[in-house]
Parts: C-alpha cells; sequence; structure tokens
C-alpha cells in the first residue's frame, strides 16, 4: 500500500500483515476487460526502471485485473512525476515503507508475469488510468480510516487509491459541488397583472342577459339620472 497518514501504513507492512497478506495472491489471467484509458508522454526509462515498475504492479495488485495493475502503475508514475518519492521509478518503489516488503527482490512467479509486463510497458508508454488522475495512495481494499484528508478516486485490483485534501481543497470541492440557487423571476402576465391591481372594495359582476333585453336595459340604465360630478 502507498500511504502517508498520521500513522505510517504500508501495503502488506508488519503492522497489517494478518490483513493484508493476501494482497496480490491470484495468479489467473487477466480479466479481459480493457482499461478506458488517458495518456501522456512516454516516459523515458531503463530496463531497470521497467522491472521496477513490474515489480510494484505484481506484487501490489490482482494480477487478473489489468484495470487494478494500471492503477498501481499510474501512482507510481504520479509519484514519480511529483519530484517527491524519488528521481527514478525503482527510488519510487524501492522507498522506505510504501510498497509491499521484498518488492523489489522477491522472485515473481505466476503465469501472469507476461501480462503483468504487457500492462507495464503500456504505463510507461504513457498509459494512464483515467479515475486515478493525481492520487498517489492507495490501500488494500475494505480497510477503513477515519481521516478526513482521504478522498477515494477508484477501487480496482484489491486496492482503494485515494488523494489526500488539505482542508482548503476539501472546502473548495464542497463550495463547487454545491447546487446554485436560481435567481426569482417574474412572468410577463404577472407583470401585466401588477400594471392593474383591482380596486379594493371593488365587486366583479357578471350578468347573463338574453340577447333580446339588452336593448331593454340599456335603455333604462340611461333614462337614470346621474349624479353631477363633484364640485
Amino acid at each position: 500500500m502507498v500511504s502517508q497518514l498520521k500513522l505510517p501504513l504500508a501495503l502488506c507492512a508488519v503492522a497489517f500483515s494478518s490483513l493484508l497478506a493476501a494482497c496480490s495472491q491470484s495468479t489467473g489471467a487477466l480479466d479481459g476487460v480493457a482499461t478506458s484509458s488517458v495518456s501522456v508522454r512516454p516516459h523515458a526509462y531503463t530496463m531497470k526502471d521497467r522491472e521496477c515498475l513490474q515489480r510494484a504492479m505484481f506484487f501490489e495488485s490482482n494480477r487478473s485485473s489489468r484495470d487494478g495493475l494500471v492503477a498501481v502503475g499510474t501512482v507510481v508514475m504520479n509519484r514519480l512525476d511529483s519530484g517527491d518519492h524519488g528521481d527514478t521509478v525503482c527510488k519510487v518503489v524501492g522507498q522506505k515503507g510504501q510498497f509491499a516488503p521484498g518488492v523489489l527482490s522477491r522472485p515473481m512467479n505466476s503465469k501472469a508475469l507476461p501480462d503483468v509486463q504487457a500492462a507495464a510497458d503500456a504505463v510507461l508508454r504513457g498509459e494512464r488510468h483515467p479515475k486515478v488522475r493525481n492520487a498517489k495512495f492507495f490501500h488494500q481494499a475494505g480497510l477503513k480510516f477515519p481521516y478526513k484528508n482521504m478522498h477515494y478516486v477508484l477501487e480496482a485490483g484489491g486496492n482503494a487509491f485515494y488523494e489526500k485534501r488539505s482542508r482548503r481543497d476539501r472546502k473548495a470541492t464542497a463550495v463547487a459541488a454545491a447546487p446554485v440557487a436560481k435567481p426569482e423571476t417574474t412572468s410577463v402576465a404577472a407583470v401585466a397583472e401588477d400594471k392593474n391591481p383591482p380596486v379594493q372594495g371593488a365587486t366583479a359582476l357578471s350578468y347573463d342577459v338574453d340577447p333580446k333585453a339588452a336593448d331593454a336595459i340599456g335603455a333604462l340604465l340611461a333614462a337614470q339620472e346621474r349624479p353631477s360630478p363633484a364640485q
């Protein structure tokens, strides 16, 4: 496991040996599911770099999952690009307490080795797992830690991958995710009604008048005396 929690944790480290003893025990063929990947500029590497990357991917991921293999490879390259974990692939993989014990020395005995090598070569040519993005940490899937700065981005190959985010980053993410309040709008019809508000106390009347009687009613109303305007 690649991790820098408040209490340093390493995948298959002694402190969690009973929990993590099963890391990367699968020796089956790849699952056949192609990784939906992104690409970056190919990395100039030596044969030693190639072997070190293969080793990290071999011992840290379920070997039947190309998705998981490429995800681990992406973390290694993210760490290399950051400059905080070594300036070569081998230095990144060999950083104390970060990857599986014996990652650079244990024999890689598995029928899946050719698939691991092919996945490592793809990473060195520039392939990256799109969901890992800038993550530089992972631990065995299923483990839980009470740290708020762990932002999980992917679970693959038996590992949970995450970014470490500062309080400021978390706050910015929360603000960006908050729904934007829509401004209140007033319809044109409502505005038109406001221009002609009803007279207070007035009562709306409606008449159902026979057309034949309409003229008689009109004449009757006209004959009534109308009050003169106020002086």
